[in-house]
């Protein structure tokens, strides 16, 4: 890649002003040949007052209007779950690349969908899921797969927040989606991923909320808080929860035969310590534990991490790549295929299924 391609910008645009899509752009002023040339909402007044804060030049009372920007190469979507399909699909028959914040959809089936909309389509389609982008967890990532650590034989990954909220919140509403396992649970069943490989067996218990969409009227289930298990080659196994009900640690922790690491924060990480263990004479020796190796990020974290999943996005448009390697469509529908596992296991049901 030379530096005159390298200095391309890629021009973006946000779909929807929510709480994510402003963390995203606040983001994105950081990434080095980004540059936020549109926003479009379902309220003109909210783009323009998003526009005017993060600089854009366009600001759009519609979303068809923003995908129809001929200045717009990439959207990033930041709707609730249960709309990204329908977004993405005005995305692409606009010609535009996408980058879909997380999960997907809400089944396999739809993400199936997307995926070959954006292959029918020619154009790029990553899932945000700025864990896989972070640069201290890609460098926790390829030095435990060197051995460096030992071999992982057990993570253990908690996500968990108390959500004080009205029903009709996109947290609490089954209609868009809601519950603990799409918004904070396919963080620990990443982190896994990323660490251990593909899942060979997923069991799961959740404590349910039955209650009706406050826009359809029919009922669904709800997780509210969600107790995850896995089983992966080599024996290794994760526990993962998650909840709306409760505050954990937000931590996770990877025990192998040479010791423990502890990632701190796990989903955007502050620190990741490996402490090593010496060799027990036997049982009745107690542990000898030597000096904590701190793992650093290979480049810098851009923001709280969305910036990551920015030029990440960037490098693969310049590199004329349709998905990307830390976020590869593979990697996403497996992952929903499990969670929709484990929410027919539980009984987590969305009106209409």
């Amino acid at each position: 890649m030379t530096n005159e391609t390298a200095l391309t910008p890629i021009r973006w645009g946000i779909l929807a002003t929510g709480k994510i899509a402003h963390a995203f752009a606040a983001d994105l002023a950081l990434v080095p040949g980004a540059e936020l040339v549109a926003v479009g909402s379902r309220r003109l007044e909210s783009a323009q007052a998003f526009a005017e804060q993060y600089g854009a030049a366009h600001a759009y009372g519609s979303y068809e209007e923003l995908a129809a920007d001929p200045d717009v190469d990439v959207i990033y979507i930041a709707t609730p779950h249960s709309l990204h399909l329908e977004n993405a699909r005005l995305c692409f028959e606009a010609g535009k690349h996408v980058l879909c914040e997380k999960p997907l959809t809400l089944s396999i089936a739809d993400s199936e969908q997307m995926v070959a909309l954006a292959q029918e389509h020619g154009l790029f389609l990553m899932e945000a899921m700025w864990t896989a982008c972070n640069p201290a967890i890609r460098a926790l990532q390829r030095r435990l797969a060197a051995g460096e650590f030992g071999t992982p034989r057990h993570i253990h990954a908690e996500l968990g927040f108390v959500v004080n909220a009205d029903p009709s919140d996109r947290m609490l509403n089954p209609d868009l989606g809601g519950g603990a396992l799409l918004d904070m649970g396919i963080y620990p069943l990443t982190f896994a991923h990323l660490m251990l490989g593909r899942a060979r067996s997923l069991t799961a218990q959740a404590e349910l909320l039955v209650s009706k969409g406050t826009e359809s009227g029919k009922e669904g289930a709800i997780d509210l808080s969600i107790a995850m298990t896995g089983a992966y080659d080599n024996g290794a196994l994760a526990t993962m929860t998650a909840s709306m009900t409760s505050w954990s640690s937000g931590d996770a922790a990877i025990a192998t035969e040479l010791g423990r690491i502890d990632v701190t924060g796990f989903h955007t990480p502050s620190s990741i310590v490996f402490t090593p263990i010496g060799q027990k004479a036997d049982w009745t020796d107690e542990d000898t534990v030597l000096e904590p190796v701190v793992i650093e990020p290979d480049e810098p974290v851009l923001g709280r991490g969305y910036g990551n999943e920015a030029a990440e996005v960037g490098r693969c448009l310049r590199a004329g790549l349709l998905e990307s390697p830390l976020v590869p469509h593979e990697q996403t529908l497996t992952l929903m295929r499990q969670m929709e596992e484990i929410r027919n296991t539980t009984g987590i049901r969305y009106p209409g299924e």
